[in-house]
This record gives structure tokens, C-alpha cells and sequence, in this order.
């Protein structure tokens, strides 16, 4: 078979946006597999950009309205999403409000770097390290 008849796999899209409100960040708790607490997220929608993604999965999840801040960094790890290859962009944001869980979120909350909950879904623990450490 010639090589560009062959199936083409590729990795999936996905946003997260860790949201900055009064007293610390949001963390919804998942309501599917994989199970544990995660920045606000999901998967980019054909024809949609990574900036309406973001706010859109922190709306859908979360009910806040979010004004982003500005574009945190990339992680390709192939490995980060049990489900399958997955490639994040991560947002800053700010949002006003209490965050109320809706959509795939079955738990909401405000957390600081000392108080995170466990489990962390995905890779999410090391985008906080990474978070919290430029934070400082």
C-alpha cells in the first residue's frame, strides 16, 4: 500500500484553563472516567479556536464567565491522557463568582497550592507544579 494510502492517526486537540478567582484556582471533579479533580477542559470543537474552546469548556464546566489572561504553555506528552494521545494548550484566566459544577463536572471548588485535592486527573499535577512554580 503506498504510504499516503495508509491510515493517518492523529492526536487530539484539547484545552484547559486554570481559573484564577478570589482566594485561589478551580478544580472540577470529574463526573467521567478518568476520575479525579482536573483544571476546567476539553477537547476543541471542529472550526472552533483554541481561545473560544477554553472559554467555552470553562463555561460548560464551571458556569463562569472567564476573561483570559493570557496562553500558560503546551504539553504534548503522549501518555498525559489515558484515553488516548492528546495534545493541551493551557490558559490563565479570571472569573468572578462561585464555581458550580454543570456539564461533565460532578464537583467544583477553590483551591491554593497548599490545599489541592486529590486524586489529579491526567497530567494535571504537573501543570500546577508548573503553575504554582511561576506563580512565585
Amino acid at each position: 500500500m503506498p504510504e499516503y494510502e495508509k491510515p493517518v492517526r492523529f492526536p487530539r486537540p484539547t484545552v484547559d484553563t486554570i481559573i484564577e478567582v478570589p482566594g485561589g484556582i478551580v478544580l472540577i471533579e470529574r463526573r467521567y472516567p478518568p476520575y479525579g479533580w482536573a483544571i476546567p477542559g476539553g477537547f476543541v470543537e471542529y472550526g472552533e479556536s483554541l481561545e473560544e474552546a477554553a472559554v467555552r469548556e470553562a463555561y460548560e464546566e464551571t458556569t463562569l464567565k472567564v476573561k483570559l489572561k493570557k496562553q500558560f504553555h503546551t504539553y504534548s506528552d503522549p501518555n498525559r491522557d489515558p484515553r488516548g494521545h492528546t495534545i493541551t494548550t493551557v490558559y490563565i484566566a479570571s472569573a468572578q463568582g462561585t464555581p458550580r459544577p454543570a456539564d461533565d463536572a460532578k464537583g467544583a471548588g477553590v483551591f491554593t497550592r497548599g490545599n489541592l485535592p486529590e486524586p489529579i486527573a491526567f497530567d494535571h499535577q504537573r501543570i500546577l507544579a508548573d503553575y504554582f512554580k511561576k506563580k512565585r
